[in-house]
C-alpha cells in the first residue's frame, strides 16, 4: 500500500472558464482565463505557482508543457502535460497532490483545457489510432451504446430510465452561469429527440464542448495563511483497463471495472465503507445517461441491476438523499476532454464551500468526483472533503 495522502494536501482556489461553443477564444485564452480566476480566487499572484500539471488529451489542444507555460508566461518552472483519456484533468489534479503531499512543492496548480470547437467535427476527432488494429473503431455513442441495450436486457431498463438521467441533469445545469446547455428538458422531449446509437438519443448523448478549469494546492499548514474555508483531499484513485475490453471475454456490458477499481482505492484511502451513506452528492461521469446508471453501481451507491432505482425513486436529484452532477454534468457542460476533470474538482470544492448559488446541495461534508475515459479504459476518482 503506497503512502497515504489523506487531508495533507488543501484546495485553496479554483477557476473555470464558461463551457460551450467559445469561437472567439482560442485554448491558450481559456486557459489564461481560468488559471487567473484560480489566482483570485486563492488570494496568490501567478509568480507564486512552484509547479503546473496540465491534462490536455488531443494533440491539436497542446503537446507539451508549453502548453500551459506560453500563455501563462510562467517560465523557468516544471510544468507536465498529462494525457490521461477522459481521466486526464483528474490525473493532472491526482499528480500534483503526489508533489504537495511529499513536500517537494508548496503551491502548485493542476489545470485543464481542450478546444475541440475548432476542429469543425460532429464526434470527438482522432481516436482511430486508438482502435482496433483489424476490426476498426467504434463510435463513442456505439460503444455505450452496447452497454444499454445489454442493461435492457438483463436488468429491464428502459429508455425513459436513459430519458429520466438526462431531464435531471438538464435541470441542474439550468441554473448554472458556466454551463454550455441551460435548458430543461422533458421526458417526452428526450424520447422524442434524433437517434445518434440506438438506444441512445441526442439528449442521451454529452456534446462537444471548448473549456478549461484550474485548482491551486498547497499542504493545511500554507492553507490556513490563505483562507479558512479550504476543502481537503481526503483521497484518489486511478486504474487503467485494456483499451480492447469489447474483445475481452469477461467484459459483460454491465459495468466498468476501471471505476469499481478507482472507487476501491479513493474509498480505502479515505477511510469510507458505505459510500451511499457517507457521500453526500458527486460529481459523476455522464458521457452518456447509461454511463451514469451504471456510475451509481460501480461507484458502490447500489448494488448491481438497482441503478435505474435510484433515478425512479430521486435518490440522485438536487434534493434527494444523495445527489448526483448537481452541476448539471457532462450533459450541460459538454466534455472538453482535458478540461472535465478540473473542471469536477471546481464544482466539488464549491459545494463544500457552499458557494454553488442556484444549485447548492444541502450541507455537504464529503463529495465524489469520478472520470471515466477512453472504451471504459481508464478511471479517476477523487474524494474531497471539508477541512
Amino acid at each position: 500500500m503506497r503512502g497515504r495522502i489523506k487531508d495533507k494536501v488543501a484546495i485553496i482556489g479554483v477557476g473555470c472558464t464558461k463551457f460551450g461553443e467559445l469561437w472567439e477564444k482560442d485554448m491558450e485564452d481559456l486557459l489564461v482565463e481560468a488559471s487567473y480566476e484560480a489566482f483570485e480566487d486563492a488570494g496568490i499572484e501567478p509568480r507564486d505557482v512552484d509547479a503546473i500539471w496540465c491534462g490536455i488529451f488531443y494533440y491539436f489542444t497542446g503537446l507539451a508543457g508549453v502548453s500551459a507555460a506560453e500563455p501563462l508566461k510562467l517560465y523557468g518552472k516544471p510544468v507536465t502535460r498529462v494525457e490521461n483519456f477522459c481521466a486526464s484533468g483528474m490525473d493532472a489534479f491526482r499528480n500534483a497532490c503526489f508533489a504537495v503531499a511529499s513536500g517537494a512543492y508548496d503551491i502548485v496548480m493542476a489545470c485543464g483545457v481542450e478546444k475541440l470547437m475548432d476542429q469543425g467535427s460532429r464526434g470527438l476527432p482522432g481516436l482511430t489510432e486508438f482502435g482496433h488494429p483489424f476490426y476498426g473503431q467504434i463510435s463513442a455513442p456505439g460503444m455505450f451504446a452496447l452497454a444499454a441495450t445489454r442493461c435492457f436486457h438483463e436488468y429491464g431498463w428502459t429508455k425513459e430510465d436513459l430519458a429520466l438521467v438526462a431531464v435531471k441533469n438538464h435541470y441542474n445545469g439550468a441554473a448554472h452561469p458556466k454551463a454550455h446547455f441551460r435548458r430543461q428538458v422533458t421526458v417526452d422531449e428526450v424520447l422524442k429527440a434524433p437517434m445518434i446509437a440506438w438506444p441512445l438519443g441526442r439528449y442521451d448523448c454529452c456534446a462537444m464542448s471548448d473549456g478549461a478549469a484550474a485548482v491551486i494546492i498547497t499542504r493545511p499548514e500554507i492553507a490556513k495563511q490563505y483562507r479558512d474555508d479550504y476543502v481537503l483531499v481526503k483521497g484518489n484513485g486511478l486504474a487503467v483497463e485494456t483499451v480492447y475490453p469489447f474483445f475481452k471475454p469477461s467484459f459483460d456490458f454491465l459495468g466498468f471495472p476501471a471505476t469499481r477499481k478507482a472507487a476501491e482505492e479513493a474509498y480505502k484511502e479515505a477511510g469510507i465503507e458505505n459510500p451511499r451513506k457517507e457521500i453526500d452528492f458527486a460529481e459523476v461521469h455522464d458521457c452518456f445517461t447509461i454511463t451514469e446508471l451504471l456510475n451509481y453501481q460501480d461507484l458502490g451507491f447500489c448494488e448491481r441491476g438497482q441503478g435505474a432505482s435510484l433515478i425512479r425513486e430521486g435518490i440522485t436529484s438536487i434534493e434527494g438523499e444523495l445527489p448526483v452532477n448537481p452541476s448539471g454534468g457532462l450533459k450541460c457542460f459538454g466534455h472538453p476532454i482535458g478540461a472535465t476533470g478540473c473542471r469536477m474538482i471546481y464544482e466539488v470544492t464549491k459545494q463544500l464551500q457552499g458557494r454553488a448559488d442556484g444549485r447548492q446541495v444541502e450541507d455537504p461534508e464529503i463529495g465524489l468526483a469520478h472520470n471515466l475515459g477512453g472504451p471504459a479504459s481508464v478511471a479517476s476518482v477523487t474524494i474531497l472533503g471539508r477541512r
